[in-house]
């Protein structure tokens, strides 16, 4: 069983960088996430419909690509840290075969409120950016 540590606000500068997370993208991971999020379009999960579109396969929706943002995010600051935003805007589609690297960069802090900005990029190994934008965290203050 792992431990997971929250980072505290003291803990952390503007400039550090967040290791970065490698997350193979499979018609499983597309299919799978876009019912979870009751994401019914056909183009996430029926391969000739998306294909009718001009793609290759199905391809990842919206609210996989907020959650893995979000996720990557949290993973980095611990359970006690609160999302307070997150700013995404959508770039490449990701589908079957792609590899994404999600990295992370802190490029805020506010010490009156323990909030941090932590600006993150999704990129696909095929057509490049898939996802980027900011999630805001508030982080413990103090030891």
């Amino acid at each position: 069983m792992s431990e997971y540590n929250t980072r505290n606000y003291d803990e952390v500068s503007v400039g550090d960088k967040l290791e970065p997370l490698n997350i193979d993208i499979t018609t499983g991971l597309i299919v799978s996430t876009a019912l979870a999020t009751r994401d019914y379009e056909p183009v996430h999960h029926d391969k000739g419909v998306a294909q009718s579109t001009g793609l290759p396969d199905v391809f990842m929706n919206i609210l996989t690509s907020q959650s893995f943002m979000t996720r990557f995010a949290t993973d980095w600051s611990g359970p006690e840290a609160v999302v307070k935003s997150l700013d995404i805007r959508l770039g490449a589609p990701n589908v079957p075969g792609m590899v994404m690297t999600v990295t992370g960069e802190i490029t805020a802090k506010d010490d009156a409120s323990g909030i941090v900005d932590v600006a993150i990029v999704g990129e696909n190994n095929i057509w490049g950016m898939h996802m980027q934008g900011t999630v805001q965290l508030a982080l413990p203050q103090g030891a």
